[in-house]
């Protein structure tokens, strides 16, 4: 099938940013010798310089979609490995998106070349200021909201029913259904995001994204390619994608915008 370069590229990049602006799951944490929990990705007020998310996306199948994403906030660059279900398998792929690129290239073969599609790269730098202490209160848009603490964690919890939903692959024919959608925001001991998790339940399936934060200011330096091992992009991984079991059946929100000021801005 012939997929259009700018839609692949936008699943790409949706793939391995987890929709990175709806947030960021479950907190890392550690136990000391006297068995009290602690907070290991205090910020102490400070904006990260990088962050090391694992990012799943499911639809009910046994097998989903997951990532290991590193954020280079100081270089306003993404780098993922992500691997996907396919029908009767599993693929991976690495990508990165930087200097006005996203880069496409295989998990497994370190000598194999890398695809190029131009793709602008979203200024992080707001993301990394919310991901210090979100704006909980700016919020808008859900007909419902609460909060819950439990120990170090608090965990806010938006609703909203009668959203008008998507099949992934059908985006571009605006042919969808209502459904409902619950997203979740967590924030530790300081007040910095630990987790988050979008669930969007339809008529015909249920799509859960989620990202836990790993690590904060980690190494997550992000670079292009060399040159040299760049190749223009072609449709083959992009076709391979799209044929995946997990993306027949993601739903999700049809227009963003639709549901009032979902960011943390």
């Amino acid at each position: 099938m012939a997929v259009p370069k700018r839609t692949g590229a936008m699943l790409l990049a949706a793939a391995a940013l987890g929709l990175s602006t709806t947030g960021v799951v479950v907190a890392a944490t550690d136990a000391n010798p006297q068995g009290v929990v602690r907070d290991t990705l205090l910020l102490h007020g400070y904006p990260p310089t990088s962050a090391n998310l694992l990012v799943t996306l499911s639809a009910g199948q046994t097998y989903g979609l997951t990532a290991n994403v590193n954020v280079d906030f100081t270089n306003n660059a993404v780098g993922a490995t992500v691997n996907f279900p396919l029908v009767v398998s599993v693929s991976s792929i690495q990508l990165r998106l930087t200097g006005g690129h996203l880069y496409v290239g295989s998990a497994v073969a370190t000598s194999a070349k890398w695809m190029a599609i131009a793709m602008k790269s979203p200024s992080l730098l707001g993301l990394a200021l919310e991901l210090t202490k979100p704006h909980i209160a700016l919020i808008r848009g859900f007909a419902r909201a609460s909060s819950t603490t439990n120990g170090f964690i608090t965990t806010y919890t938006f609703r909203r029913d009668h959203v008008a939903v998507s099949n992934i692959l059908a985006f571009a024919n605006r042919t969808g259904e209502l459904g409902t959608l619950v997203w979740t925001v967590n924030t530790g001991a300081e007040g910095e995001v630990i987790a988050s998790t979008v669930i969007v339940t339809s008529r015909r399936s249920t799509t859960t994204l989620s990202a836990q934060v790993l690590s904060y200011n980690h190494s997550g330096h992000v670079t292009a390619p060399p040159p040299s091992d760049v190749v223009p992009a072609s449709g083959s991984i992009l076709r391979e994608i799209l044929h995946s079991a997990l993306l027949n059946n993601v739903m999700l929100p049809q227009n963003f915008a639709t549901l009032g000021q979902m960011n943390l801005n």
